[in-house]
């Protein structure tokens, strides 16, 4: 149990700043702030985020416990940074990862396309000889001598990270775990990723990539954690350290170091429960998130109150199928550039000036147009940003946007202006539309909820173009990631393919696999602390009709197998299927798949304290030109923090506070909520 008046942090690591939000366990008082991140390593950045939210408290508390999402494993994929590593395979089996799927990606030529490089090259893929068949029985005994072999080569050339993946290993791990142990006895320090242990299901290509990406990004998260728990121990901890997985819950370090592919999307996933939690307390379950930064915009789609998830997810080229938020990430943020195409089109991203030089406005030596630079332009951001502590160069932004778009256009810099800003906010309303529409879902159902440091900016004319009726932007919108951290639960998943063809389902197999599953869940859960009362599960099944290439995740009804569940979980399937898809085939042959069982163990939380009180003063601390309506108006700049909860602020307005803009557009209006967040009705 952790002790009145201790802290519970949560700090998440991005690529240009960390954010650090501390909360009190006694009395639900919340603190947040700001450090630059430091890439070289970031274990650096993040006990000097530690060091400054404690200065910001203004006394140096006990920590209890923290929370951390980083980019550690994420870095390492999407550079080609990680480890150098080495894959034992099965006989025949060599080429896997080069012939790959029949597929490229989206918007790519087909005939110029090029396929990346494999994170581990042929020349370092050994094949053994042994079998074990699709029902889980050893057809050829494994090559043991050839295993001993592979390791003592690998050990001449220096390798230590090994990922095995063995045909069928999913319905019997045997072979794989032999595997491990004759590996050991070779290199004992070997790290070593199992696919019977980081992907136990069907599908090869799939399973080895994750496997492979697991042992590739083993060296840099071991070396990391190993640092930053080093680091933490001098801090006077009382509890250990926890970090975000892809799918929306907490891991202990030592899971996350055998496992740590599952951290690749660690910040993305807490930034949706941020968004979550946020839409809950402001009473709003369902919701769209849209979390725009300097680079890139991420949209998660929130049904009540939990963000969906995937299993179908990519990081950079390669499918990486274990549990992850689903989410739509584009080129698309604050630092995007705009160009004119030598046919006289007007692009925007997804190519970002980042933070060095930055856009023009800046005054760091960019000369090219942003996004920010329009929003500038426009009167939609401040001349001084950060507390004033920022100053923009409004004469470089409008530079840059009349050299660069309105002059080859023929255009004034404000119409310019308004064309860059049209271009970008499409782009994101195609974003929100792939979670949604594409999903069978109507956007206009949901409510928008936009963070980031420039999502408030964007967020009412974006719901203005999707007809959604509202906008909620949080308090803190810039460290929403933070805050999503320490709402956050222990959340691990279990998974084993078990394909039952039908019409005639095999019960007691099924049983008998979810009963497995379970108890890995549950012992999960007791060795990372958590009482029976704490705990629950979920099942679900992956199912798709006879012939299908593909499946659908259906929620398993209650924690029973028979003839009147399989009924209900069918008929949800059908249900789904059509809703993505607009038809169901109920007279075809339903397939199950794989079985899944998520475990949750529920941390200590307190509940978070309403906002104390409001800054004293005027809450209009200036007024500026706004373009509205083809002209500039005379609009009232709002200082959010004097903004007491239930009070109504008309468009068009402007609210400004430390870590961003909100920009409320004439028709629309703003209120304050009792938790904080500013409701824009659209």
């Amino acid at each position: 149990m952790m002790r009145s008046g201790d802290l519970l942090l949560g700090i998440d690591i991005g690529g240009t700043f960390t954010d650090i939000v501390a909360l009190d366990t006694a009395t639900g008082q919340r603190w947040s702030t700001k450090t630059p991140t430091t890439p070289h390593d970031q274990s650096e950045g993040f006990i000097a985020g530690v060091d400054k939210i404690l200065d910001t408290i203004g006394e140096r508390r006990p920590i209890a416990q923290i929370l951390h999402g980083t980019t550690v494993a994420t870095n390492a994929i999407l550079e080609g940074k990680g480890g150098t590593a080495a894959l034992i395979t099965s006989e025949g089996f060599r080429h896997v990862l080069e012939i790959g799927r029949h597929d490229i990606p989206r918007k790519a030529n087909m005939f110029s396309w090029v396929k990346p490089a494999r994170p581990v090259p042929a020349k370092r893929i050994v094949e053994v000889a042994g079998r074990i068949d699709v029902d889980g029985a050893e057809h050829v005994p494994l090559d043991e001598a050839a295993v001993r072999a592979a390791a003592e080569a690998f050990a001449a050339e220096g390798l230590d990270t090994i990922a095995v993946c063995l045909i069928h290993a999913y319905a019997n791990p045997a072979h794989e775990r032999r595997v491990a142990e004759i590996v050991r006895e070779v290199i004992p320090d070997a790290l070593i990723s199992l696919s019977s242990d980081v992907l136990p299901v069907f599908r090869e290509y799939e399973r080895s990539m994750v496997t492979i990406l697991n042992a590739y990004v083993m060296p840099p998260v071991s070396r990391y954690v190993g640092r930053l728990g080093a680091r933490i121990a001098e801090t006077g901890a009382t509890r250990s350290l926890l970090l975000m997985n892809s799918g929306g819950g907490v891991m202990s370090a030592a899971t996350a170091g055998s496992e740590p592919v599952q951290t690749a999307l660690s910040g993305p996933a807490a930034g949706a429960l941020g968004a979550a939690a946020t839409g809950l307390a402001a009473g709003r379950p369902d919701v769209i998130s849209i979390d725009i930064g300097g680079t890139s915009a991420d949209v998660t789609l929130i049904k009540d109150g939990r963000p969906t998830i995937t299993k179908r997810g990519t990081i950079g080229e390669w499918p990486v199928h274990t549990p992850m938020v689903d989410m739509v990430t584009i080129g698309a943020g604050g630092g995007s550039i705009a160009r004119v195409t030598d046919g006289g089109s007007l692009t925007v991203g997804p190519e970002s000036a980042g933070a060095v030089p930055g856009p023009a406005c800046y005054g760091r030596g960019g000369t090219l147009p942003t996004v920010s630079d329009a929003h500038l332009v426009l009167g939609r951001l401040c001349p001084h940003l950060l507390d004033d502590a920022m100053a923009l160069d409004v004469e470089a932004a409008r530079r840059a946007v009349h050299d660069h778009v309105a002059a080859p256009l023929g255009l004034t810099v404000e119409r310019a202006a308004e064309g860059i800003l049209e271009v970008i906010n499409n782009a994101m309303v195609g974003a929100i539309r792939l979670v949604s529409v594409e999903r069978g879902l109507d956007p206009r159902d949901f409510a928008l909820l936009a963070f980031g440091g420039a999502g408030p900016l964007h967020g009412p004319a974006l719901a203005r173009l999707l007809g959604m009726s509202s906008v909620i932007v949080p308090p803190n919108p810039g460290v929403l990631s933070a805050v999503g951290l320490t709402v956050a639960d222990l959340r691990n998943d279990f998974s084993l393919t078990c394909v039952e063809r039908g019409p005639d389902h095999d019960l007691a197999r099924l049983a008998a696999t979810f009963a497995g599953l379970e108890d890995k869940a549950r012992s999960w859960l007791a060795s990372e602390g958590i009482a029976e009362g704490a705990s629950r599960t979920e099942w679900e099944a992956s199912l798709r009709y006879r012939h299908q290439g593909f499946e659908l995740a259906i929620p398993w009804p209650g924690h029973e197998v028979g003839a009147a569940t399989l009924a209900k979980l069918f008929e949800a399937f059908h249900q789904t299927h059509e809703r993505l898809y607009t038809f169901a085939q109920r007279d075809t042959p339903v397939e199950i798949v794989t079985l899944s069982v998520t475990a949750h163990g529920r941390l200590d939380r307190p509940e978070v304290a309403t906002p104390a009180g409001v800054r004293e003063g005027d809450p209009i601390v200036a007024r500026q030109p706004l373009w509205s309506g083809g002209r500039f108006v005379d609009c009232p700049v709002y200082d959010r923090a004097r903004l007491a909860a239930g009070t109504r602020v008309e468009g068009p307005a402007i609210l400004r506070q430390l870590d961003t803009t909100t920009v409320i557009e004439a028709g629309q209006s703003a209120s304050i909520h009792p938790s904080g967040s500013a409701i824009v009705t659209v």
